[in-house]
C-alpha cells in the first residue's frame, strides 16, 4: 500500500473518484450546490471566453424525457441533473455591444467550448464529491441532442455536450484502477513502441479487477473491451446535428 500521508486532501479526493449511479434520496442544499458551481466556474477557460452554460434540469418531466432519449435511468433518480453545453450564443451578446459580428463556425471556436465545457464540469464533481456527495457524467445526451435542445430550449451556437447527475452516494463502487502513469506519459518524442508490453500487464490488473469487484463482475479486460467499443462508428448524427445548430467546422 503506497503512503498517502503527504497527499493534500483535494489530491485524496481526486484519486478516490469513481461514477456513482445509485442516490440516497437526500437533497443537495441549495448553498452546497451554488458553491459547487462557483467552484466549476474557477476552471481554467480559453482566452476566458467561459464558453459554456449549464441548465439545471428540476422539473421531473423534463428529466423523464431526459432520462428517456440519453437511454439513461439514473437522470430520474439524482438529487441534482446538471446538463452541460458547450455555448457561443452569449459572445453575441457581447460582440454587438461593440459592433462587431463574431465568427461562431470554425473547429477553433467549437474544440474551445468543448474544452471549456469540460473543465468546469470536472471542476466541479471535484468539488461535490469534497463536500461528500458523488456524480456520474451522461454522455448518453448526445444519443438524442436535438430533441433534448428543443426540450430546454437551447438557442444556435449553444449545444448539449454531457449530462452530470449529483447526490449522496447510496452506494460507492471500487476505485477503477487507471492506466500506469508510463502508459500515458512521454519524454520529449512519442513513444508507440512501449504499449505491448504495458497493456499485457494493465489487461491483467483490469482482468482482476472485474472478477473481484463487488458489483457487475464480468470476465474481461481493457484492450478487448476498448476494442469492441471502438471497432464501429458511433453517434454519427452529431455532424448533422452540430451544422443545424450553425457549425460547419472548418
Amino acid at each position: 500500500m503506497k503512503d498517502t500521508s503527504t497527499l493534500s486532501e483535494t489530491m485524496k479526493v481526486m484519486k478516490s473518484h469513481v461514477s456513482v449511479r445509485k442516490y440516497s434520496a437526500e437533497p443537495i442544499s441549495k448553498e452546497h450546490l451554488v458553491e459547487i458551481l462557483q467552484a466549476g466556474q474557477s476552471a481554467a477557460s480559453s482566452h476566458f471566453v467561459q464558453a459554456y452554460s449549464i441548465i439545471r434540469i428540476t422539473d421531473k418531466d423534463k428529466r423523464e424525457q431526459i432520462a428517456e432519449l440519453a437511454k439513461n435511468p439514473h437522470i430520474k433518480d439524482a438529487a441534482e441533473f446538471l446538463l452541460f453545453c458547450g455555448d457561443l450564443k452569449r459572445l453575441e451578446a457581447a460582440g454587438r455591444k461593440h459592433g462587431i459580428v463574431i465568427e461562431h463556425d470554425n473547429l477553433e471556436n467549437f474544440i474551445v467550448a468543448t474544452v471549456d465545457t469540460a473543465l468546469i464540469a470536472q471542476n466541479a464533481i471535484t468539488a461535490a464529491e469534497s463536500l461528500g456527495y458523488g456524480g456520474c457524467y451522461i454522455g448518453g445526451v448526445r444519443n438524442n441532442p436535438g430533441p433534448i435542445s428543443e426540450l430546454v430550449g437551447l438557442p444556435d451556437k449553444v449545444f448539449p455536450l454531457f449530462g452530470l447527475c449529483l447526490g449522496v452516494p447510496a452506494e460507492k463502487n471500487e476505485v477503477k484502477p487507471r492506466l500506469p502513469l508510463d502508459a500515458i506519459l512521454h519524454e520529449n518524442v512519442y513513444n508507440n513502441e512501449k504499449y505491448d508490453s504495458l497493456l499485457d500487464d494493465y489487461d491483467q490488473t483490469m482482468s482482476n479487477y472485474y472478477q473481484q469487484r463487488s458489483t457487475n463482475n464480468k470476465n474481461t479486460n481493457w484492450t478487448e473491451s476498448m476494442a469492441h467499443f471502438m471497432q464501429g462508428k458511433r453517434r454519427v448524427h452529431m455532424k448533422e446535428f452540430m451544422e443545424g445548430k450553425g457549425f460547419h467546422l472548418e
